[in-house]
């Protein structure tokens, strides 16, 4: 039996299967192009498409932990939901979901609604799995660090309110473990939701001020202006994808993206040390610039 990872060539997901890999975990790594795909030692590479029912069943075929975590598209419900029954379908009782934090409260975000109505089917079905709520990705600001460099702005518009943004490396972590203690269990475990988020509420003007700070020179923030940061983000992505971001802006503005009280401490527990923060990832961001 082995642990199936969804999404394993995206930043995420190769992260996990390089942990499960480095702890000696029998993985397989889901891809469209397995011919194409360096796995790291001892992965094994299997063709599937979430969109393509055959090749799933296939590919779930002998897995008895699942890592289920779906890229931002049209179609996403359709092959979560899909993939969802065929686990149940091939009889598997260990899962973890990458979801996102307030799905249940950004109700006119369209992917956080997505991620959360996944949610409840894990719950209507009484599926064991660990569901894990990640915040804004520290690492979405590593696709705009040359901008904030070149012109001394920071663009993306957070807010006031503040976003507990959290390490990408944190998730991939609390996801291979989680994994590795549903995969080594002797039985089905209790289904749970662990909240990722990072130690500080970060704002727009808190964020230009900590580049600011690893530059060594003024960094101010863009501002809240919702259509220029729509019009911004079309430029790199679908119109739908665009849209869909701003609505996610806007609840920024409106309520954050805030960690409970419990979940840095439970983030601790599970990491075995403190969560990274926003100001240790830009440092090594403004480091990595300096050496390339």
């Amino acid at each position: 039996m082995s642990i199936l990872v969804t999404g394993a060539t995206g930043s995420i997901g190769s992260a996990v299967i390089e942990r499960l890999a480095a702890e000696g975990a029998p993985v397989r790594a889901l891809t469209r192009a397995p011919g194409n795909y360096k796995a790291p030692a001892g992965v094994q590479s299997v063709a599937g498409d979430m969109t393509d029912i055959p090749s799933m069943r296939a590919a779930l075929q002998g897995v008895d932990t699942l890592f289920l975590l779906n890229a931002v598209v049209p179609d996403e419900l359709t092959q979560a939901l899909a993939t969802l029954g065929l686990a149940r379908e091939a009889g598997i009782q260990r899962i973890v979901y990458l979801s996102v934090l307030n799905g249940d409260r950004f109700t006119d975000v369209p992917h956080f609604t997505v991620k959360y109505a996944v949610e409840r089917a894990i719950e209507q079905f009484d599926l064991p799995a660990t569901v894990l709520r990640p915040s804004y990705f520290m690492q979405n600001d590593a696709n705009i660090k040359d901008v904030i460099a070149q012109h001394g702005v920071y663009p993306m518009a957070l807010g006031k309110v503040g976003v507990s943004m959290v390490d990408t490396r944190d998730i991939a972590d609390v996801a291979a473990a989680s994994l590795l203690r549903r995969s080594r269990a002797s039985g089905a475990l209790p289904r749970e939701v662990i909240e990722l988020v990072g130690p500080d509420a970060i704002t727009g003007e808190g964020a230009a001020a900590i580049w600011s700070e690893a530059l060594g020179r003024p960094v101010a923030y863009g501002g809240d202006d919702l259509d220029a940061a729509e019009a911004n983000i079309a430029r790199q992505q679908p119109s739908w994808a665009a849209y869909d971001l701003r609505l996610m802006l806007a609840r920024f503005h409106a309520d954050g993206m805030l960690a409970k009280p419990a979940a840095n401490g439970i983030m601790t527990s599970v990491l075995g040390r403190a969560p990274r923060s926003y100001r240790d990832f830009v440092r090594e961001t403004v480091a990595s610039m300096t050496t390339t």
